[in-house]
């Protein structure tokens, strides 16, 4: 494993000598921009590892991308490597068509201390909640990025992440999601505590993940990946692509589906991916991306 192959994965050549905000924020968009967020081992046979260097060896190596387990943990690695604070946090993920969190973790994310404060990063998000840059831990206080406004919110040493939404200008209306998905104002996005967590206890949470029938990841095929401007993602045959802030305080959003032979071709033009397997697509779940 080495940082300047991990560098040259991404697209990044600014400065690594400094243990600051700006540096791991260079490097965060860099990595957002060129790591899809993607479970396509799950629908291509291949089972999804919880080891470093495995993961090192698919992200960096292989081009591809992974999930919050992947991403976030490479993630850690590169921040450590560079001399950041990195402590492993869970998450559980909040299910709106439930209006509930799961009972156990199901996400992954980094806390990183910086110069007497507390950052939040992560890069295994995806779709159209997913942080562009670190987001300081801090309740009630709006923390305006590209994709829209996120802020925490903090119980009981409960904290809450959120994403107040813009919205939509939908080109082709009848392939969009549900109504009362397109007319949320603010979504949540998942709950965590600070309690310092070990690689090892996600390892549950890794299994059950890509194999439980009803877990999201076995039930939708995934693939998304931030631009410059906007998102793109693959979901089963559903090819989405958002501008974010196109005009007025909206996002446009523009969707097509696919045929079974574009879908190979669409993954490498999209999002640089070639797979090993033929990949199976699949979309059986009403659950809202977006």
């Amino acid at each position: 494993m080495d940082i300047k192959e991990y560098f040259a994965r991404i697209s990044y050549q600014g400065s690594h000598n400094k243990v600051d905000l700006a540096t791991m924020s260079d490097i965060f968009q860099h990595h957002i921009q060129a790591v899809p967020f993607e479970n396509l081992s799950i629908h291509c046979g291949e089972r999804i590892e919880l080891n470093l260097e495995a993961t090192y060896n698919k992200i960096v190596r292989k081009k591809r991308g992974g999930w919050c387990m992947e991403n976030n943990y490479l993630l850690s690695w590169v921040l450590k490597t560079l001399g950041y604070d990195v402590t492993l946090l869970g998450a559980k993920v909040y299910v709106p068509e439930l209006d509930a969190y799961p009972d156990e973790i199901d996400h992954l994310l980094l806390q990183v201390e910086l110069d007497g404060k507390s950052y939040i990063v992560d890069g295994g998000f995806g779709m159209a909640y997913q942080l562009w840059q670190p987001v300081e831990l801090i309740p009630g206080i709006d923390q305006p990025q590209t994709p829209g406004i996120f802020r925490f919110q903090e119980e009981s040493g409960i904290w809450y992440l959120e994403k107040v939404k813009r919205k939509q200008w939908v080109l082709n209306q009848s392939t969009s999601t549900s109504q009362n998905v397109e007319n949320e104002v603010c979504r949540r996005i998942y709950l965590f505590t600070l309690q310092p967590l070990d690689i090892e206890e996600f390892r549950g949470c890794n299994d059950h993940l890509q194999t439980a029938p009803d877990s999201l990841f076995v039930t939708k095929s995934i693939c998304s990946l931030q631009t410059a401007d906007g998102i793109r993602a693959l979901v089963g045959w559903k090819l989405t692509e958002i501008k974010y802030n196109y005009r007025d305080n909206m996002d446009l959003v523009e969707i097509r589906i696919l045929a079974d032979e574009e879908i190979e071709k669409t993954l490498k033009e999209k999002f640089n991916i070639t797979l090993d397997k033929k990949l199976v697509p699949v979309n059986t779940s009403r659950l809202s991306l977006f």
